[in-house]
């Protein structure tokens, strides 16, 4: 049966595209290349990067999904959604080869008044360059008169209720005014706001400038955490009165690091580096090696050393209760608590095991006996099944790095 909308790329992004797109009650089916995902979703299984829940995946089916590995189902659609990772490269740029691999399948198949939509994020300046000309030389089509072009930034909170796709308005940039209309449609069947720019380099930049946002101003709360802590001061303290300013201020907490997929961009190819946001990397990629001074140092003055000692750490996740553990900063933390010579265990209801320079870490399955056995307890993600109250009673010795312990119950970052 023929599908209405083709998902191209089924990770942490495409997926949710679809989901939406299928609860909307719309023909949907979603292309990777890789048969791993394909092969999960065909078997109502969650995928591995814990995007959806196996439930979710399977209300999808039942709603008429389809995943294949099969390029052809692409010439059959009415709508293409890219949504291939961009991953950073060595040099700090974002690298495009699952979008241009993307956009050559999707090329060769190609019908007139198909509408495409890029959401993968991308340099300003992709969508009319790059994308374009590969969909043209690929089709024998002209884009904005055989077919639509346009960018959409993603908007993807993942496990965010208040938020979801309907709730969160959507940023459309088309190559001509007729190419955003054609997406304003599209996106309007299953969200609520649409919001048209002037064109698909202003809607690449929105997703450039809330990516480096975020990163910045999570960079600035760490180091006021370190400050802070140097100082004597309460910094959750601080935030708490601080984030009672009606305007002019957005709160954002510190943490062990940043993890995530969204990652910032520092430079745009051949563009000027965005000095800021360089900056802001370099403390954010400090972090876990902060944290793991901070436990060394807990450990000392309780007359302990690091090398030897039981480190429990609790929530190896990035974000609070999902599985996803893209860009955690757990791995670090532990690879370095471990080349200290302490030896590490975990809990994390979300993952059943976890591998740290390709050795297994222990999981411990009893939560308070493992933390009163351990001689530090060390809580990287808040996940809400966590009593943190009774967790600082058992714990031995508690750093608690995102500021959930009650005041005075745990030794904060």
């Amino acid at each position: 049966m023929p599908a209405d909308l083709a998902v191209i790329g089924l990770g942490h992004h495409g997926l949710p595209l679809a989901q939406a797109a299928t609860a909307a009650g719309i023909a949907t089916v979603g292309f990777d290349t890789d048969p791993r995902p394909v092969a999960e979703l065909a078997a109502g299984r969650s995928p591995v990067d814990g995007s959806l829940s196996t439930p979710e995946v399977r209300r999808m089916l039942a709603g008429g999904f389809r995943a294949t590995t099969s390029p052809v189902e692409l010439g059959r659609v009415r709508t293409a959604v890219l949504c291939s990772p961009t991953p950073l490269g060595p040099d700090g740029a974002l690298d495009l080869t699952a979008v241009t691999d993307a956009a050559r399948a999707l090329a060769a198949r190609l019908r007139p008044h198909t509408t495409v939509l890029l959401e993968s994020p991308v340099p300003p300046g992709t969508t009319e360059g790059p994308l374009r000309e590969l969909l043209e030389a690929g089709s024998g089509l002209r884009a904005g008169r055989d077919f639509h072009l346009a960018y959409s930034p993603g908007r993807l909170d993942p496990g965010n209720r208040l938020h979801g796709p309907a709730a969160t308005p959507k940023v459309i940039g088309g190559l001509t005014p007729a190419c955003t209309e054609s997406a304003a449609a599209f996106y309007g069947r299953f969200t609520d706001k649409v919001v048209r720019a002037r064109g698909p380099r202003e809607a690449e930049t929105v997703k450039l400038l809330e990516t480096n946002f975020r990163h910045v101003n999570i960079a600035l709360v760490n180091e006021m955490a370190m400050l802070c802590h140097e100082l004597g001061v309460d910094l959750w303290d601080v935030i708490r009165c601080a984030e009672t300013k009606p305007f002019g201020f957005q709160a954002f907490r510190p943490g062990p690091g940043v993890g995530g997929h969204a990652v910032p961009v520092e430079r745009l190819g051949a563009h000027r580096p965005l000095r800021l946001v360089e900056l802001a990397g370099e403390v954010n990629q400090r972090m876990p090696r902060y944290v793991v001074r901070r436990a060394a140092a807990l450990l000392n003055e309780h007359g302990k050393s690091a090398r030897g000692a039981r480190i429990l750490l609790l929530g190896i996740t990035y974000k609070p209760d999902l599985a996803d553990r893209e860009g955690s900063p757990a791995d670090e933390i532990a690879h370095r608590l471990m080349d200290l010579g302490a030896a590490v265990s975990f809990h994390d209801p979300y993952v059943p095991d976890w591998r740290v320079r390709e050795q297994p870490v222990p999981r411990a399955d009893s939560l308070y006996e493992a933390a009163a056995h351990a001689d530090l307890t060390v809580l990287l993600q808040h996940h809400r099944v966590y009593d943190l109250q009774g967790l600082a009673v058992k714990a031995q010795l508690l750093l608690d790095t995102r500021g959930a312990t009650p005041a005075g119950s745990a030794h904060r970052l």
